[in-house]
């Protein structure tokens, strides 16, 4: 048995298939990680969430800020921008299905000595805090309070993170923590930067590189910065090597550390 972390696939299905192709990804005896950002801004998210949803227990996946923004969507609480490809779910005949599955994924997996999410960790948390306030999240996706918490996540002031908050403000500044963050102070503020780690604000850092981070006695996996790319270090694996802006789709065999990757194979609509 082999498991295998996947880098943002943000609805590249060809690309994704040719990698698992690649691998010789055998479900019944690999696993995927995928790391999140499992649709939108490619061109058949549809056939990916199909895919990894049958998957069954063979797929463990984390929710990014796109997977987030689909679930917004698809009740009413945002509108559809010019680049997301996210149309074939919301008019799909198992859309309800689909996206009761999507909304019953975490936004963290750990396992042994390794740690999955989308984005980052805030240098403050710990592993045990990062899946404690992470749960906190989780629990309330699949409650009545799903949609004022997306509606507060989307359409409200999200404040930086700090332990006092409460109520959906308090669960928004976690997930933006957790989905979104690339920069931040020692202090745990974050930036929106999404460029290169060389050109980070004043003042700011890449999260993992703050000195004396809490999480670092852990190795984590994460995806969402694409201008980083593949990111490997002994404790750290970034794996968004870009692929929805026609680059590669990166697959790891976390036991060995091989490294797979395709170009990008999809054309766009």
């Amino acid at each position: 048995m082999a498991t295998y972390a996947i880098g943002d696939i943000q609805g590249c299905a060809r690309s994704l298939e040719r990698l698992l192709e690649q691998i010789r990804f055998a479900p019944s005896a690999d696993r995927l990680w995928c790391v999140g950002d499992l649709v939108n801004r490619g061109p058949d998210s549809l056939r990916v969430l199909r895919y990894l949803k049958q998957l069954g227990s063979s797929a463990q996946v984390v929710l990014g800020n796109h997977d987030l923004f689909l679930l917004a969507a698809a009740e009413g609480i945002v509108a559809l921008r010019p680049k997301d490809t996210i149309q074939d779910i919301l008019a799909a005949d198992d859309r309800t299905e689909l996206l009761e599955w999507l909304r019953r994924q975490p936004l963290h997996y750990h396992e042994g000595a390794y740690f999955m999410v989308h984005a980052g960790l805030l240098p403050q948390w710990s592993i045990d805090d990062a899946a404690r306030l992470a749960r906190e999240v989780e629990n309330t996706l699949t409650s009545p309070d799903a949609r004022p918490f997306l509606q507060t996540l989307f359409h409200g002031h999200i404040r930086q993170w700090n332990s006092s908050l409460t109520g959906f403000e308090r669960l928004a500044a976690i997930t933006r923590a957790l989905t979104r963050l690339r920069t931040c102070t020692p202090e745990g503020a974050l930036s929106g930067f999404s460029g290169s780690p060389n050109d980070a604000p004043p003042g700011h850092l890449p999260w993992f590189r703050i000195p004396d981070r809490r999480n670092s006695d852990h190795t984590i996996l994460f995806g969402h910065w694409a201008a980083l790319g593949l990111h490997l270090e002994p404790n750290l694996l970034g794996l968004d090597s870009g692929c929805v802006w026609g680059r590669q789709l990166t697959a790891l065999r976390l036991e060995d550390r091989t490294l797979f990757q395709v170009d990008y194979a999809d054309a766009r609509r």
